[in-house]
């Protein structure tokens, strides 16, 4: 997932900086996956070194010299297995962790699979994603997942700002 280890959490080297008290010069950017099949969200479970309950869109953190929709179609085939063509953006949301100095911004984008299919054997290669479902708009109100605005993202029309929203684990 591009480096992301904790979920919505520090990568290694910006916790290694901060740790040493050093801050990072500017915000991690970050591109994620809107991808709805038969009006269901596809979202992973991502959470570095273990399982959490919390659930996001696929994708991670962006290479220098890469496209933004490129780094989406790289990021969503670790860790989904599919493969996608990217759409127009509808979200740009913002996380921070103001004791920790982490400040990422995450570029939503609509997404439509070309290729492949859930696979039950597929593995990610980091070992960062534990699990790939889609949901119906009904079933996230069971369930914990990031940013708050997901649902009227992936549901809704037009593009949304939200901006810094408090990092959670």
């Amino acid at each position: 997932m591009g480096g992301l280890q904790l979920g919505f959490g520090l990568d290694k080297p910006q916790a290694a900086r901060q740790r040493g008290g050093m801050k990072p010069r500017s915000p991690r950017l970050a591109v994620r996956a809107l991808i709805l099949d038969q009006d269901r969200l596809l979202l992973v479970n991502a959470y570095g070194g273990g399982v959490s309950d919390l659930w996001c869109a696929p994708g991670g953190g962006v290479n220098l010299g890469s496209s933004l929709p490129d780094n989406l179609i790289r990021e969503v085939h670790e860790e989904t297995g599919l493969t996608v063509t990217v759409g127009a953006p509808v979200l740009v949301n913002e996380f921070h962790a103001p004791e920790h100095g982490f400040h990422q911004v995450d570029v939503y984008f609509r997404c439509q699979i070309i290729a492949g299919a859930l696979d039950a054997q597929w593995r990610d290669p980091e070992g960062i994603v534990t699990e790939r479902r889609f949901f119906t708009r009904d079933d996230l109100a069971g369930i914990r997942f990031k940013p708050d605005s997901l649902p009227e993202a992936a549901w809704g029309n037009g593009m949304l700002y939200d901006p810094l929203e408090l990092l959670v684990r």
